[in-house]
C-alpha cells in the first residue's frame, strides 16, 4: 500500500493516482482542498467529510466522491484503512459536481486494491495503465447513495439543520420547526426544498439514517438505535433501513465490509 500524501506527487503526468492510508479511531483532518478530484473507498470505519454546505456519512464497503477544489474536513469513525484514487479534473467526465457516497461493488473495490498496489509511473501500453482507464469507465456508473446531508444557505434554517443532525428524531415534524423558526408551513416547505433540494421527510430521513449507520458500526444495537432515532419499535427503523440499502442493518453492514 503505498502511504506518501498527494502534494509530493500530485505533479506526476498521470490521469490518476492511486494512495493508500491507515488512521485512528477519532482521527480528524482540518479543512484542505485538493487540485484533483478524490474517490475514497475503505475497507473498515466510518468516515464523515463535512463542507460549508452540507455532510456525507461513508460506512465501510462504500466510495465518496469529492470534487476538485472542494473545502472539507474529515472524521474517522473507528480506525480506517482508506484507499484514495486522485482524478485529473479532466478525467472525471460524468462524475457528479458536489460530494456524494457512492455504492462501491466488489468488483470497483477489487479494482482500487490493484490500483494502491500497481507500480506509481506506469507505461502507457502497461498493464496498470489499462487498470486506470478500466476505473475511469466504471466510476462513472457507481450509484448515488442516500448518506447525504445538505445544508440550507438561510442561516436560521441551517442552524437548526445542524443542530437536528446531531441528535436526529424521526418523530420531529414541520410544525415543530415551523413553531421553532416563526414560518408558516407553507413558506418552510418551499424554502426548505429550494435550498436543500429534498422535502423535509426526504432530509429528516437521510439524517436518521446517517446517524444509525454511525452508530450500527461502532457496535450499538438495532434495538438501541431504532429508540434512540424515535422509531415506534425495531421493525419499523429495520423496514426503513431495508427500504433504503436493501437489507436489514446488520445483513446490509456484514455485507459490505466482505473485501
Amino acid at each position: 500500500m503505498r502511504k506518501v500524501h498527494i502534494n509530493e506527487i500530485d505533479h506526476l503526468p498521470l490521469s490518476i493516482i492511486a494512495i493508500g492510508k491507515e488512521y485512528p479511531a477519532g482521527h480528524f483532518i482540518d479543512p484542505h482542498e485538493h487540485r484533483r478530484g478524490q474517490l475514497i473507498s475503505s475497507a473498515s470505519g466510518v468516515i464523515v467529510l463535512s463542507t460549508p454546505h452540507g455532510a456525507w456519512l461513508m460506512p465501510p464497503g462504500h466510495g465518496m466522491w469529492i470534487p476538485p477544489g472542494t473545502i472539507h474536513n474529515v472524521r474517522m469513525v473507528g480506525p480506517v484503512r482508506m484507499r484514495s484514487l486522485y482524478v485529473e479534473p479532466d478525467a472525471a467526465p460524468g462524475m457528479p459536481m458536489s460530494c456524494q457516497v457512492l455504492d462501491m461493488p466488489p468488483f470497483m473495490r477489487a479494482l482500487i486494491a490493484e490500483a494502491v498496489d500497481a507500480p506509481l509511473e506506469y507505461e502507457r501500453e502497461s498493464r496498470s495503465a489499462a487498470l486506470m482507464e478500466l476505473i475511469r469507465y466504471e466510476m462513472v456508473s457507481l450509484a448515488i447513495l442516500p448518506l447525504s446531508l445538505p445544508f440550507p444557505s438561510h442561516e436560521a434554517l441551517a442552524a437548526r439543520c445542524r443542530q437536528f443532525s446531531e441528535h436526529p428524531s424521526i418523530a420531529e415534524t414541520i410544525d415543530d420547526w415551523c413553531a421553532g423558526l416563526a414560518m408558516s408551513r407553507r413558506t418552510f416547505t418551499r424554502l426548505f426544498r429550494a435550498q436543500t433540494g429534498l422535502s423535509f421527510a426526504e432530509w429528516r430521513q437521510q439524517a436518521c439514517l446517517m446517524s444509525a449507520v454511525t452508530k450500527l458500526v461502532t457496535g450499538v444495537s438495532v434495538t438501541s438505535v431504532a429508540g434512540e432515532l424515535g422509531y415506534d419499535n425495531p421493525a419499523a427503523f429495520t423496514t426503513m433501513f431495508k427500504r433504503a440499502f436493501g437489507a436489514p442493518p446488520l445483513a446490509y453492514l456484514k455485507l459490505r465490509t466482505r473485501l
